[in-house]
């Protein structure tokens, strides 16, 4: 992980500093100010060395720079750290997401090819080829402008208030992974219900509902697990286009501000903000499988 992790920070930060202009660009500075300022930011060296100089800061003094634009003499790490609990409070959706897309598609697979299993099915089918901003909008309007619900987040009321208004943004997110596991979920179950070994362990008695949840459920977890896992970086990127929608101040409303303001330092943060995550959840995957399937284990023993 630290190895990818150096890799992706490397490449970002060379393609960010390579990108045409200077996050001292500003009609109001003198040319000799911004020769004064580029020069104690290590600008006006060869980009090795400014990649020196950021290696050197980062990893030795645990410096992330400053933030020159967004907030202004604010230390990039403090920016970071204001924003990051409102975009892992969007997070709830996969809370919500998981026992709804389960219990969806164990649904769909045990009514396969009725009534039920149709009308699933094709809700899955519009969950996931419509945007997460659509759904947003259409949330907008019903719940908030007809319903009246919070159209934006209250960045300024009490804590019950911020989460009443976080409601339209996490269903917003939440019903592309609802429709993602319920049609995985739904998929495996029926291969699994088809079976020899469900088969046989209803043939010594067990009921078609106990088989289903000691055998089938579990192991069709199994394959689950790298879907479910990584929605969690699928909803963070999801997230930039819903904290604008919904004036969320998260750490994706940022991002696209940060890269047309030439923020370099926020941006190389944000992107090692993102980077931990997908890394981790790509972790979390590999040690799932134990978790879910004992039988399952990574390396083996001697003996194979």
């Amino acid at each position: 992980m630290l190895l990818t992790l150096f890799i992706i920070v490397s490449i970002g930060f060379f393609v960010i500093r390579l990108m045409p202009g200077s996050p001292f660009d500003d009609p109001d500075y003198s040319p000799e100010l911004v020769q004064m300022l580029e020069e104690k930011a290590h600008l006006h060296e060869p980009i090795a060395v400014q990649y020196y100089y950021f290696l050197r800061d980062l990893v030795l003094k645990g410096d992330w720079g400053i933030s020159l634009k967004i907030a202004p003499s604010q230390p990039v790490f403090q920016v970071l750290k204001d924003r990051i609990p409102y975009s892992m409070a969007l997070h709830v959706s996969i809370l919500i997401s998981i026992p709804l897309g389960m219990i969806a598609g164990t649904i769909a697979a045990l009514h396969k090819a009725k009534l039920v299993d149709h009308v699933v099915s094709f809700l899955v089918i519009i969950c996931i080829s419509v945007p997460s901003f659509v759904f947003a909008s259409l949330l907008q309007y019903l719940l908030a402008f007809k319903g009246g619900m919070p159209i934006i987040f209250n960045a300024t009321g009490t804590t019950g208030e911020k989460w009443y208004s976080l409601i339209l943004p996490i269903l917003a997110l939440s019903f592309s992974p609802i429709a993602t596991i319920t049609r995985y979920l739904r998929g495996e179950l029926i291969e699994t219900m088809s079976s020899e070994y469900l088969l046989l362990a209803k043939t010594k008695g067990l009921s078609r509902a106990k088989a289903i949840v000691r055998h089938a459920f579990r192991n069709s977890l199994v394959p689950l697990a790298p879907v479910i896992i990584p929605m969690f970086t699928h909803i963070m990127s999801g997230s930039l286009v819903i904290e604008r929608i919904f004036s969320i101040p998260g750490v994706g409303g940022i991002m696209t501000k940060s890269i047309n303001a030439y923020d370099h330092w926020l941006t190389i943060a944000i992107l090692i903000f993102y980077s931990v995550i997908n890394l981790a959840t790509i972790l979390i995957v590999d040690i799932s499988y134990a978790l879910i399937d004992p039988r399952i284990r990574l390396g083996g023993d001697k003996n194979g």
